[in-house]
């Protein structure tokens, strides 16, 4: 290359690196602009959230995004609270309103109290619902209880207005269990709107309730009969369906309830019932984070082993004979116990334990059944020591496998799972391992020896005929 091309590169070189430069600066410039744009847009859709879309412009609505989501089964509550008319013949207008602030105010704790979704609040009328807009199995037993918790806030207040000689409100309510469509829209405020066949439903179990009852429909009713108190109370027509039975919704059952005269309070039996029950909904959202989270190299210690030590302490217990709160306490143990491979896999159990801690106050577990549970779980940590019969059964169901007849296949998982963190051998070396661990190895429970036990011999004599000396 002479001097000339050189000069003529070197030239084009600074021109690349000046438009370079400038490139820069604009996209910084740019950069710049849309952070500011899009701070500018976050403050108007804060701003359009928390204002109804009625009242809006056009062009500012069409800004407020919707989604519009099906629940195959939410329980829908329609509280009529009558009376409005009466009341204006003795009280100031700015006084019924307060009376009307202060009964929606509560109503909105006592929803709160049970996770169900106000839906809205049109004059006297008040609409909530459960299972939206997350899903759950508990849904008609969370809004019967509220239900009945609204009935007996408005009854005592009546009351007390009563020996005042003031009138006061009455209150209707129905409720019915089904599918809904619920829309949600807004941002920072998100409100719902439900659609569908079981809100129609439920209005009109309201409207041929009567004062002061609480009217359910036949789809309720066999989802809460269980738990509570209830009263037939004929059929009504409904359209496409029929003739739809009712019942009055009286109280909680004497055996599950707190206040056994009344009936308005549940009791911790009535509780641990309720959390066998809402156990599906946690056992699924644990089990899809251990199947998104879980680290690849865990062949043994994954979502399925978890399967398989719920489903074995259930049994193991009834077999045991341990009573409904023991057997929540299992299933829940077994549902976390190895959930800290999350964290980590070493101590891996107190790792769980963490977890346990963190989600179990948000489905109505006792501070004391959290501690059992957490107990239960490090009980499962090697070398088995338990000192109780429910830990006794927990290590039984999370060594189950020792004399299942998959135990090789099963056994082959935890060594390659081994392997790849370089904490085992080889095959043979780890086969020695096992016949040391199973010949030392014993079940704890009368159910888990029966199960287990004679086949876990013969592994031992199938395992040493593999080994090469």
């Amino acid at each position: 290359m002479d001097k000339e091309q050189e000069q003529k590169l070197v030239l084009k070189i600074a021109d690349l690196l000046k438009e370079n430069m400038e490139f820069s600066n604009q996209l910084k410039e740019l950069t710049e602009t849309n952070k500011k744009l899009l701070k500018k847009n976050e403050k108007l859709e804060n701003i359009i959230s928390i204002i109804p879309p009625e009242v809006l412009p056009k062009e500012a609505s069409s800004q407020i995004k919707s989604k519009t989501k099906r629940f195959e089964m939410a329980t829908v509550l329609y509280a009529d609270i009558q009376g409005f008319k009466k009341i204006a013949e003795q009280s100031a207008n700015t006084d019924i309103i307060d009376e009307l602030d202060q009964i929606i105010f509560h109503f909105n704790t006592i929803v709160e109290k049970y996770k169900i979704e106000k839906i809205k609040t049109i004059g006297d009328a008040y609409m909530c619902a459960g299972g939206v807009p997350i899903k759950n199995i508990t849904n008609p037993v969370d809004v019967v209880l509220a239900a009945l918790e609204m009935q007996d806030y408005l009854n005592k207040l009546k009351a007390e207005y009563e020996s005042q000689n003031k009138k006061f409100w009455d209150l209707k309510m129905g409720i019915h269990t089904g599918p809904v469509t619920a829309t949600f829209s807004g941002r920072k405020k998100i409100s719902y709107e439900l659609k569908g066949e079981t809100v129609h439903i439920a209005t009109r179990m309201a409207s041929a309730s009567e004062v002061s009852q609480i009217n359910i429909s036949i789809m309720t009713y066999e989802l809460v009969k269980q738990y509570f108190v209830c009263e037939y109370n004929g059929k009504i027509p409904v359209k496409y369906k029929g003739d739809m039975e009712m019942y009055f919704l009286k109280r909680i059952k004497p055996a599950y309830s707190e206040d056994r005269k009344r009936g308005k309070t549940p009791n911790q039996i009535m509780w641990n019932k309720y959390l066998l029950r809402q156990f599906t909904d946690l056992q699924e959202i644990i089990l899809d984070r251990l199947e998104r989270e879980l680290p690849s190299y865990l062949y043994y210690h994954n979502f399925k082993h978890t399967i398989d030590v719920i489903n074995q302490a259930e049994l193991i217990g009834y077999g045991e004979g341990v009573d409904d709160e023991s057997i929540l306490l299992l299933k829940t143990a077994a549902l976390f116990h190895d959930a800290g491979h999350i964290i980590g896999y070493d101590e891996h159990e107190y790792n769980g334990t963490q977890l346990t801690k963190d989600y179990l106050p948000k489905y109505r577990y006792t501070p004391e059944q959290i501690d059992k549970i957490c107990e239960l779980i490090m009980a499962t940590k090697l070398p088995p020591d338990p000192q109780n019969l429910l830990e006794s059964i927990m290590c039984d169901s999370d060594l189950d496998y020792l004399g299942r007849s998959d135990f090789i296949p099963v056994s082959n998982t935890l060594f390659k799972e081994l392997k790849e963190q370089n904490k085992i051998g080889s095959l043979n070396d780890w086969n020695k391992i096992q016949v040391m661990f199973l010949s030392k190895h014993h079940f704890f429970t009368k159910t888990g020896k029966n199960l287990r036990e004679v086949n876990k011999q013969m592994q031992i004599e199938r395992i040493k005929t593999l080994i090469e000396e």
